[in-house]
């Protein structure tokens, strides 16, 4: 009986022990690599949404009970494999430019990794490191000159049983829903190795029960009003970077398309819209300032009969610098409301640091003047609707298009990815405009100058969308939503509660490592 109890202790501390102990490296150190390179293929064009919360779970594997510096390895090796694969687009514009942004972002993984196996020695460390997962994708979306938000969680999960998890909290809920799954599933394989059946069951459970939770959220009801837009890809002339220098051909491309629009119309062969979406940059050229490009813009505006959301460069008011700008303009008033886009791309649209900057990089002498954000946002009246509107960039920021689209009936995103046509820039984008049709309950439509255009219901389905660097326009009757989603009632206070609940466990884990070393 004796010897009984002492092998029985003896197998506990085993087991003790064994939890206890961090990966050796060399299995470690590929790992990591390869949670990173697995994260990857849920984004598009692979779209094998499972792998993302796999991939968490393997740097989770991977960095457990590691020291703090060794934990910051692991991270920085997954943002290796991670984003230059995904962020590889960016080459249009230069390697340099990759390279440096893919170094930046890596760095916020790279101290993620040490925040998680910081915690990983706490009780429960699967629940904090899901919202560190949240707080390193809040800090990275906002820092530095404005944040650059590619890479979330969230955006790999568009068309998953995680998705309708964004109506409930937006897209901070969907990346800590698929980090938690990450984090349960770490945990089961750490168990299983001990052989605790038990914990590993339990585990697994949640594992399941977190990914299947989206599943449970309503559909949101449509009201039995409806929309019909009209979306416009005009096209440019060429791709890449100089297509800027073509701006009357684009003008006049999509004024054309929308004249053809206006003979279809008129012929029965397409439904007349309520409304009308060019994209942004469809006019380069002042129609304030160029009687020219304001004739070519009337005339097609008058043509087709309906409001016309145009994209537009606008001087500011001391003619310094620019404003990118859609404006409404109706077919008897004119000009009307106008949108100025939030989130500008820096080193794109404006220069920071521009005497130093300039210096070093000689291809920035092409952005001559600045662009300034936008303030203030409200929905834009067009015709009978209220249309939250925004650009490009901003679809990637909760607060852009969470502000743009209050009140609002239908949000459209005006954009021009001419620049990086045939990359899967553009599937990326497209994914985020879904997540917020879902988000948001809202139908959205997409204008951009060379494509994707699209149009998409309340409920993420894309009911029609066009092909790349072909001249198209889109007419979709839509239904709209008049409920508000739970997601837009909270606002930004999920990622607040969760980031505050990941920086408490933080706090406590350091608090312990200290209490540790001085005791």
């Amino acid at each position: 009986m004796a010897q009984t109890v002492t092998d029985s202790a003896d197998a506990v501390a085993g087991t003790r022990r064994r939890l206890s102990l961090p990966m050796p490296l060399g299995v470690a150190v590929p790992l990591a690599a390869v949670a990173g390179l697995l994260t990857i293929l849920a984004f598009p064009r692979t779209y094998w949404w499972p792998t993302a919360p796999i991939g968490v779970a393997l740097l989770a594997l991977a960095v457990h009970r590691q020291r703090l510096r060794v934990g910051v390895l692991l991270g920085a090796l997954y943002g290796v494999a991670f984003f230059p694969v995904l962020l590889f687009w960016v080459r249009v514009v230069g390697y340099d430019a990759w390279s440096v942004l893919s170094l930046i972002e890596t760095c916020y993984v790279a101290l993620l990794g040490g925040l998680l196996a910081l915690v990983s020695r706490l009780r429960w460390w699967p629940l904090w490191q899901a919202c560190l997962w949240v707080v390193q994708e809040f800090v990275r979306s906002r820092f530095p000159f404005g944040g650059f938000s590619w890479g979330r969680l969230a955006f790999a999960e568009t068309d998953s049983p995680y998705t309708p998890l964004a109506s409930v909290g937006g897209a901070p809920l969907v990346t800590f829903a698929v980090a938690l799954t990450g984090g349960l599933l770490a945990f089961a394989a750490i168990r299983a190795v001990a052989r605790r059946p038990r914990p590993v069951a339990l585990a697994a459970g949640g594992a399941l029960a977190v990914a299947l939770a989206g599943l449970v959220v309503p559909s949101p009801p449509f009201t039995g009003d409806s929309v019909t837009v009209a979306v416009v890809q005009g096209n440019v002339p060429r791709q890449g970077l100089d297509f800027l220098g073509q701006r009357q051909a684009v003008l006049r491309n999509h004024a054309a398309a929308t004249h053809q629009l206006a003979a279809d119309a008129r012929a029965g062969r397409v439904a007349r819209p309520d409304f009308v979406l060019w994209p942004e940059n469809a006019s380069d050229v002042n129609p304030f300032a160029e009687p020219g490009a304001r004739e070519i813009i009337e005339d097609a505006v008058r043509d087709v009969g309906a409001p016309v959301l145009v994209g537009t460069l606008v001087d500011t008011p001391d003619g310094r610098n620019l404003e990118n700008t859609g404006v409404v303009w109706d077919p008897e008033t004119g000009p009307g409301d106008r949108y100025v886009k939030q989130h500008l791309v820096p080193f794109g649209e404006y220069v920071p640091l521009r005497p130093i900057m300039s210096k070093l990089v000689g291809r920035l002498d092409r952005i001559p003047r600045d662009f300034v954000p936008g303030r203030d946002p409200a929905a834009l009246r067009i015709g009978d609707y209220r249309i939250g509107d925004v650009m490009c960039f901003d679809v990637a920021f909760d607060d852009a298009v969470r502000e743009s689209i209050r009140g609002a009936n239908m949000l459209t995103v005006q954009t021009n990815n001419a620049t990086y046509g045939g990359t899967l820039q553009l599937d990326q984008q497209f994914s985020m405009s879904r997540m917020r049709a879902i988000e948001h309950g809202r139908p959205v439509a997409i204008a951009a100058t060379s494509g994707i255009s699209a149009v998409i219901d309340a409920r993420g389905e894309v009911l029609s969308q066009t092909e790349q660097f072909t001249r198209d326009v889109l007419v979709e009757k839509v239904a709209l939503v008049d409920a508000t989603t739970l997601a837009d009632r909270v606002g930004p206070w999920p990622e607040r509660v969760i980031g505050i609940v990941g920086l408490f466990a933080v706090g406590l884990a350091l608090w312990r490592r200290e209490w540790r070393v001085s005791g």
